[in-house]
């Protein structure tokens, strides 16, 4: 991710969208009157639209923190108003977001990126677990056959 490390394992980033005719394709959650995250009243992505501006573009995440819109700081609005400065922010819209950062553990000389690379655990296991558990199937009713 292109952006400064903050203190406590944070990163900030200036995503730039432009608008779709269905919007900017992501939910928001939080504010001074539907906190989120208990005693903190930030504005986080919830979820993202597929084929949205941000899916497209793919650095905005669910969980991401909105930190401003615009240049304009999101810190203690509620949540109407900002859903407002959303839907009123134009065609191209400036996001400064912040990112937990996950720690890595991948080999030694890993760049650290926050990209593995690789396939999540579950898409390898899920997959498996169903094929093992049709052949058991199939076994076993080919077995009652006989």
């Amino acid at each position: 991710m292109n952006g400064s490390v903050a203190g406590g394992g944070y990163a900030e980033e200036i995503i730039s969208l432009t608008r779709r005719p269905s919007g900017l394709g992501f939910n928001i959650v939080g504010g001074t009157d539907q906190q989120y995250i208990a005693n903190d009243n930030s504005i986080y992505v919830s979820w993202i639209k597929k084929d949205g501006a941000a899916y497209l573009d793919g650095r905005l995440q669910e969980g991401d923190k909105i930190l401003a819109i615009n240049g304009k700081d999101l810190k203690d609005l509620r949540h109407k108003d900002a859903v407002e400065l959303f839907r009123n922010a134009g065609y191209y819209v400036s996001l400064k977001i912040q990112r937990r950062l996950q720690p890595q553990n991948g080999p030694v000389g890993h760049g650290g990126d926050g990209e593995s690379g690789g396939l999540p655990l579950a898409a390898i296991l899920v997959p498996s677990l169903a094929l093992a558990a049709t052949a058991v199937w199939i076994l076993l009713r080919y077995r009652q056959r006989m």
